[in-house]
């Protein structure tokens, strides 16, 4: 079953949407810069356009809260927040799947740049072998 959810909320300097997606496989981000603060139908209209070209993030498992059942101590509950808090560092699992789309992005990018430095690199030396070649053919 698959759960969809858009939170709006203000990121200095800008409104951003946070699109979630929770299936079986766990939850996926993606964050959308709004800018000025949308009213809910210009919201409804950019998810109605561009749903379809939403990039989500690689799937973060998320762990069930369904398992709990008994009543929790509020200071054992507090003592397990902190600790995970240490453990996994500060951060829902939005901004965490993001985070990962980010650091995948940035690793896409390097390799591209490095590929078009290289193709850059070869040019110039054809182009310094032709005219080396050119310069000789005369004598």
């Amino acid at each position: 079953m698959n759960t969809y959810s858009l939170t709006v909320l203000f990121e200095e300097p800008f409104w951003i949407g946070l699109f979630e997606n929770t299936d079986q496989k766990g939850l996926c981000a993606c964050k959308v810069t709004f800018g000025a603060e949308p009213t809910e139908k210009e919201v409804m209209e950019f998810v109605d356009k561009n749903w379809n070209q939403l990039q989500f993030s690689q799937a973060i498992e998320v762990s069930s809260e369904s398992e709990r059942k008994a009543k929790v101590n509020p200071k054992r509950q507090l003592r397990e927040a902190k600790k995970q808090m240490l453990s996994q560092g500060i951060g829902t699992k939005s901004q965490q799947a993001l985070k990962l789309q980010q650091e995948q992005n940035k690793i896409e990018r390097k390799q591209r740049s490095k590929a078009e430095r290289e193709a850059e690199k070869q040019r110039q030396f054809d182009l310094r072998q032709a005219k080396k070649k050119e310069k000789h053919k005369g004598h």
